[in-house]
C-alpha cells in the first residue's frame, strides 16, 4: 500500500516530479508530424509484410511466429510461453497456430527433456524455406525503404533530446545510473 506523505510531495524525488520535470510544455506542430509520419511507415511496412506472408501461403500470425521462432535471442528456447509472450498472444492462440504450421509441416513439437510438461517449438526444413522467402523481402524492403523511418524516428528523437523552454536538463550525478525509457 502507497501513503501520501506531505514532505515527500516536496521532495525533488517525488515520482511525479521524477518523470515529469523534463517534459516539454508543449508538443510542437513538427513533432505531431513526425508521429503521424512514424505510425504511418510502420503501418505500412507492417501491411506490405502480410501481404508478402499471404503471398507465400502463409496467414500473418503463421509468419510472425515462424520468424519469432528462428529470431529468438540465443539461449532463450521456443516455449508456448515464450512464443505467447513475444507475439503478445494468448497461449491458447499460439498453440492453434502451432497446430496449422505443424500440420503444413512447418514446424515440429517435442516436449522437453527434464520437464515433459514444456512444449517446444523448432522449425522444420519447408519451414525455414518458407520463412527465409518472406524475410528475404522484408529485408530487402527495409534497406531500400528504411531510411524513411530511421529519418522519422531521428526527427523524434532529437527533438526530446534537446532541451526546450525554460526545462533544463539536470547532470546527472557522477557514478549515478540514469534510467531510459
Amino acid at each position: 500500500m502507497i501513503t501520501w506523505n506531505r514532505e515527500q510531495a516536496s521532495s525533488p524525488n517525488c515520482i511525479a516530479l521524477r518523470y515529469t520535470r523534463r517534459m516539454p510544455a508543449e508538443i510542437t506542430t513538427e513533432e505531431y508530424r513526425a508521429l503521424a509520419e512514424l505510425r504511418y511507415l510502420i503501418r505500412h511496412f507492417v501491411s506490405e509484410g502480410d501481404a508478402v506472408a499471404r503471398a507465400a501461403g502463409l496467414e500473418p500470425q503463421q509468419y510472425l511466429l515462424l520468424l519469432t521462432v528462428r529470431g529468438l535471442p540465443q539461449g532463450e528456447e521456443a516455449t508456448i510461453r515464450t512464443l505467447a509472450e513475444r507475439l503478445a498472444l494468448r497461449h491458447h492462440s499460439v498453440v492453434e497456430l502451432i497446430d496449422r504450421l505443424e500440420a503444413h509441416g512447418y514446424v515440429r513439437r517435442t516436449r522437453g527433456r527434464e520437464d515433459r510438461r514444456r512444449v517446444l517449438v523448432s522449425l522444420l526444413p519447408r519451414g525455414e524455406r518458407l520463412l527465409e522467402q518472406v524475410a528475404q523481402h522484408r529485408i530487402t524492403e527495409l534497406r531500400t525503404t528504411g531510411h524513411e523511418l530511421v529519418r522519422t524516428i531521428d526527427q523524434l528523437l532529437e527533438k526530446s533530446a534537446a532541451p526546450r523552454g525554460s526545462v533544463a536538463k539536470k547532470p546527472a550525478r557522477k557514478g549515478a545510473h540514469q534510467k531510459r525509457g
